[in-house]
């Protein structure tokens, strides 16, 4: 399976790392093209003390804990309108965009796209391929939500980082894994069910 990533300037810089290395330790993912704004950079170093400016695929790898060779991600720059995302000839699953900010989330819903991030979006729309969108912010407005709403019709899956506490999670790696794993169900990818809902009766 191969699959674009895309990391936008909202907060929530740790889903995205978390929905990368799920999907590398997955067995299913094959190649995942990774796109990132200038300002989920800002972001990244901000909530994870981590420098992604100018970073290079062995940067990533060691910032998600891959083997240095791994050839699993591909880094590609957002300017780069020429990279294998940005034509619907390239044959992938789908896209996801972890964290999304809601300046992405309006360049895509109205079409005017700028970048690599709008474009991979727009072809994963006009191709019929799953684009999930992960949009984390509070509150939304008219605006935003109206922009959702666009999307959803137009056939993007709207997850929002909203992570649910029925598993009692009892530390933040757990709030997170239960929002990456739902991202996973998207595209069938497997990891640990362990935060998932059995149906079993509380007593």
């Amino acid at each position: 399976m191969e699959l674009t990533v895309a990391i936008t300037g909202a907060s929530g810089t740790i889903y995205a790392h978390r929905t990368l290395q799920l999907l590398a330790e997955s067995g299913v993912v094959e190649t995942i093209n990774l796109i990132m704004s200038g300002s989920a950079l800002t972001v990244a170093q901000v909530e994870m003390g981590v420098n992604l400016k100018d970073a290079a695929s062995h940067d990533i790898n060691e910032w998600l804990g891959l083997e240095p060779e791994s050839r699993l991600i591909r880094l590609w720059r957002l300017d780069n309108l020429a990279a294998k995302p940005s034509s619907g000839s390239n044959k992938q699953a789908g896209m996801i965009i972890v964290p999304c900010s809601m300046g992405t989330l309006g360049a895509i819903a109205s079409g005017a796209g700028t970048n690599l991030i709008h474009r991979a979006a727009d072809v994963c729309l006009k191709e019929g391929r799953k684009l999930v969108i992960v949009p984390r912010e509070s509150p939304y407005n008219s605006i935003h939500l109206e922009n959702m709403l666009r999307l959803s019709n137009a056939g993007a899956r709207i997850l929002p980082a909203s992570p649910g506490f029925y598993h009692r999670p009892t530390t933040i790696g757990e709030l997170v894994d239960h929002l990456c794993f739902r991202i996973m169900d998207q595209f069938d990818v497997p990891h640990s069910r362990r935060s998932q809902w059995t149906g079993e009766e509380v007593v």
